[in-house]
């Protein structure tokens, strides 16, 4: 059985095409047998010990250069990329949650690689399983040659579809709220004191929500309920087709080098605002990475000019939103940044037309904002201050629009 896995594996994986074994059930993965080590000149190899062997593809993807292996499904739990990585070829790793039913490793390699074997040994006794693959230097026309995720119903976002225009909002329909608790699966965000980003944003956006339904006159969705990875993309698409009338998207940073304290409202704009809110939308954004898509396209100028014109109409109404949301928070004690305003070129802010915000909590990385962040009361205070901003907003862009309606 093992060997009929490795051929079709070892055909998969140098064709590029996705494969389907017959296994079943969540695969937990064996920290003890799993390691990313270099071998020879310029190899590395990739082992992975599951409880049991479960469907799998490989592909490569480009700018940077990445290796993506996908299982169904794998708990990571016990895996850390200290113990994991000890390769000085591969410059990160990354493994976690991806879509529902399906689980993600990415490999960042320094330069193009490409799979020389790909082997799943079955034990007969225990049904435990042990992936190995071998990683040879390659040259860059051939790694681009073949690099891209394929297309496969299943593993991939749905193709666009055309969505319902949403009525003008008037006093008496609800306000529809997309919330967007950051990261997720396979994406951690910041990380910091035994604490990730992705789970303190979902405690905070159910907590956010349950007091906005109570409230009245709202109606929230998510754009993820559980600890799975949502792509940018797709998190503005899940906007568009609830037809929401704003999208707040919720993180509590962390950064490495300098000092930064307190909440601040975030608003699209090409031109970071200052250096640190241009390094924050950068490492936002290479969190997208790890969805599959190449970073080489190139921009559509039609489109680019439509989309201004369409957020030249929206961008007062967001600027109001982030001014509302910043008082609101601040009226319920912050603390907040010293620039509380503050614009980035975040890609989850880019839909045109819906009014859209990121709202940093706070930063990790601040003894002061961490003990804050896991404080329930403290957080209870801060969606309150988003819900006082909130109506504050809505009132004023009744005001507005009634203004331009005359």
């Amino acid at each position: 059985m093992s060997r009929i896995i490795f051929c079709i594996a070892l055909l998969w994986a140098l064709a590029g095409t996705a494969v389907a074994q017959d296994f079943s059930a969540l695969a937990r993965v064996q920290p003890d047998q799993s390691r990313i080590v270099d071998t020879g000149r310029a190899g590395i190899r990739v082992d992975i010990g599951l409880s049991q062997g479960v469907p799998y593809r490989i592909f490569t993807l480009r700018d940077p250069y990445r290796m993506v292996l996908d299982f169904q499904e794998v708990d990571w739990t016990g895996l850390t990329r200290k113990q994991f990585l000890k390769s000085k070829r591969v410059s990160d790793v990354q493994f976690g949650a991806y879509v529902p039913g399906w689980s993600r490793l990415v490999l960042d390699l320094g330069a193009p690689m490409a799979v020389e074997s790909a082997n799943l040994k079955i034990d007969e006794g225990s049904g435990s399983a042990l992936l190995s693959l071998s990683l040879k230097g390659t040259d860059f026309d051939a790694f681009n040659a073949t690099a891209g995720a394929p297309r496969n119903p299943g593993w991939d976002l749905p193709e666009p579809a055309v969505t319902k225009q949403v009525r003008p909002r008037d006093g008496d329909r609800p306000l529809r709220v997309m919330l967007d608790p950051g990261h997720g699966g396979i994406d951690p965000g910041a990380e910091f004191g035994g604490i990730d980003e992705k789970t303190m944003m979902l405690t905070f956006a159910r907590e956010l929500r349950e007091l906005l339904l109570r409230s009245g006159g709202y109606e929230i969705v998510l754009t993820r309920v559980e600890d799975q990875f949502v792509s940018l993309e797709r998190r503005i698409a899940l906007a568009h087709r609830a037809g929401a009338d704003l999208f707040i998207s919720l993180h509590a940073d962390s950064l490495s080098e300098g000092q930064a304290h307190g909440a601040a409202v975030y608003t699209l704009s090409e031109d970071a605002s200052d250096v640190a809110s241009s390094k924050l939308a950068e490492r936002h954004d290479r969190g997208d990475l790890i969805s599959g898509i190449d970073l080489n396209g190139a921009d559509d100028q039609v489109a680019d000019v439509l989309l201004d014109i369409a957020r030249q109409e929206t961008k007062p109404r967001t600027d109001a939103l982030a001014r509302a949301l910043a008082n609101g928070m601040a009226q319920q004690g912050g603390p907040m940044n010293r620039r509380p305003l503050r614009k980035a070129s975040f890609s989850v802010l880019k839909a045109a037309d819906i009014p859209s915000v990121l709202v940093e909590l706070g930063f990790l990385s601040s003894p002061r904002d961490l003990n804050n962040l896991k404080d329930p009361e403290w957080r209870a205070k801060m969606a309150l201050g988003i819900y006082q901003g909130l109506e504050d907003w809505r009132q004023q862009d009744l005001i507005r629009q009634s203004l331009i309606g005359q």
